[in-house]
C-alpha cells in the first residue's frame, strides 16, 4: 500500500508538538511515574520520542553493536537524554518537529507508531484520556500488523486474529476477531494491556494469553 509520505510526516511533526505541550505541564511527581513503557518513567519516554528525531539511524546502529542490542542502545540513549530537564526535553521536541525520520526498511510510520503508542505509554497511567487522531492510528496499525523480521510485534503474535475497529472502517489479518477502538487495538498489539478492556471478540483470549508470555 502508497502511503502519503508528506501526510505522515506532518502528522509525527503534529504529535511532537502536542507531545512538548504535554510534558511542559507535567510537575515532577508526574514525570517520575512508570509509564507503561516497561522499565522508563514518563519523563524517559519523552525523552525516547526526543532521542528519535534527533539522534540519526547511525547513531542507534553504532551504539547496538557496542551494546549486542537495538534494545540496549535505545534504553541508553533515551537515558542520556532524560538527564536534561523535562522543559528542554520539550524545548527540543519543538525545535526539531518538523525532522523527517524515515529508517531503512521501516520508512516513515515507523516514527509515528512510535510517537502515538509512546502517547498512551505517557497519558494512561497519568489518568489523561488518551484519544490519538483515528486515522492516524490507522496507519500505525497498518505498520504494526506487518511482517517484520524483528521488533515490534513478535512474529505470531497475531497468527489467526482478525482486528476489527469499531471507531474507523479499517480491519487487519484474518481469524478469530478481536473489536473495539482503533487506539485499544493499537497499544494491545504493542503488549500493552491497559486497554484490553475496551476489546472484545473471540480472538480476546488467545490473545490474551500471548500477552501474558510476552
Amino acid at each position: 500500500m502508497r502511503i502519503d509520505r508528506e501526510l505522515v510526516f506532518a502528522a509525527v511533526a503534529d504529535e511532537r508538538r502536542q507531545m512538548a505541550t504535554l510534558l511542559d505541564d507535567l510537575n515532577d511527581t508526574q514525570l517520575s511515574t512508570p509509564s507503561l513503557c516497561a522499565g522508563w518513567d514518563i519523563k524517559t519516554v519523552g525523552a525516547h520520542l526526543l532521542s528519535v528525531c534527533t539522534d540519526s539511524f547511525w547513531t542507534f546502529q553504532g551504539m547496538a553493536l557496542r551494546r549486542g542490542s537495538l534494545d540496549r542502545a535505545i534504553d541508553e540513549l533515551a537515558r542520556r537524554r532524560a538527564q536534561l530537564p523535562a522543559t528542554r526535553i520539550a524545548a527540543a521536541l519543538r525545535c526539531h518537529a518538523d525532522r523527517r525520520v524515515s529508517p531503512p526498511v521501516f520508512g516513515p510510520l515507523d516514527p509515528l507508531a512510535d510517537i502515538l503508542v509512546h502517547g498512551g505509554d505517557i497519558r494512561i497511567p497519568l489518568g489523561m484520556a488518551f484519544n490519538p487522531d483515528r486515522e492516524r492510528a490507522a496507519l500505525a496499525l497498518d505498520f504494526l500488523t506487518k511482517p517484520w523480521r524483528f521488533g515490534f510485534v513478535p512474529i505470531g503474535f497475531l497468527c489467526g486474529i482478525r482486528l476489527c475497529a469499531i471507531d474507523i472502517d479499517r480491519s487487519w489479518g484474518t481469524g478469530a476477531e478481536i473489536r473495539g477502538p482503533v487506539a485499544a487495538l493499537m497499544m494491545t498489539v504493542c503488549g500493552r494491556s491497559a486497554l484490553l478492556h475496551q476489546l472484545e471478540g473471540p480472538g480476546l483470549q488467545p490473545l490474551h494469553d500471548r500477552l501474558a508470555r510476552r
